[in-house]
């Protein structure tokens, strides 16, 4: 999707506030709901995911499964509200082997798991927003001794509210990110996200 394209800074792939959110999103719902709703801490369009379970309530990109994002710029960010539920993401890269790999954070989950195509890693999460920060390329690196070459897909499950998912070629401090790509509360107008990186500890059970 993204091969042909100039890729440096901040590249985004979700919205809430565009017009058409999910517009290169496949959308999978059942006993769920996926839908934009005003978030009341925020007073901003959002994007929902609940499900009764993660594993059937979801959004992936790129719609067709044939083809792939072919972003490789090794941050992946993502700005969303912790609901209080289970919620789990997953990231499928590309290394230097021409292998695939799958990364999956969840807020359910223990201990960190490397298998030969599937790293699972456990997710804490603050009350409210969450701005969670996924170095891609450290990621590869520690876990299978590859380089990162680039995503293919992205695939991210109820339970959440999303505000917004990019891809970043660095870590930005809040001063250096454009206003759009802020969260702001109304009242207090400062940005109410919490910083987290999923925990991935090496030791394998």
């Amino acid at each position: 999707m993204f091969h042909n394209t100039f890729q440096s800074g901040l590249l985004s792939v979700l919205y809430s506030i565009g017009s058409k959110p999910l517009q290169i999103w496949d959308k999978q719902v059942k006993n769920g709901h996926i839908k934009r709703i005003t978030d009341e801490e925020i007073q901003s369009l959002v994007l929902e995911i609940m499900g009764a379970n993660v594993s059937t309530s979801f959004i992936s990109c790129p719609i067709d499964p044939k083809k792939t994002l072919g972003i490789k710029l090794p941050y992946f960010v993502m700005v969303v509200k912790n609901m209080k539920k289970y919620f789990t993401f997953e990231v499928q890269i590309l290394d230097d082997k021409g292998i695939k790999r799958r990364f999956r954070a969840s807020n359910f989950q223990s201990s960190t798991r490397v298998k030969p195509f599937i790293c699972t890693m456990p997710m804490r999460l603050d009350e409210g927003w969450n701005q969670i920060q996924f170095n891609l390329s450290d990621f590869v690196k520690r876990a299978y001794g590859t380089n990162y070459v680039e995503t293919l897909r992205i695939q991210i499950h109820a339970n959440c509210r999303i505000r917004r998912i990019y891809f970043a070629d660095r870590l930005y401090t809040e001063d250096e990110l454009p206003a759009e790509f802020k969260l702001y509360l109304p009242i207090r107008g400062s940005l109410s996200a919490t910083q987290q990186q999923p925990q991935i500890s090496l030791t394998t059970e």
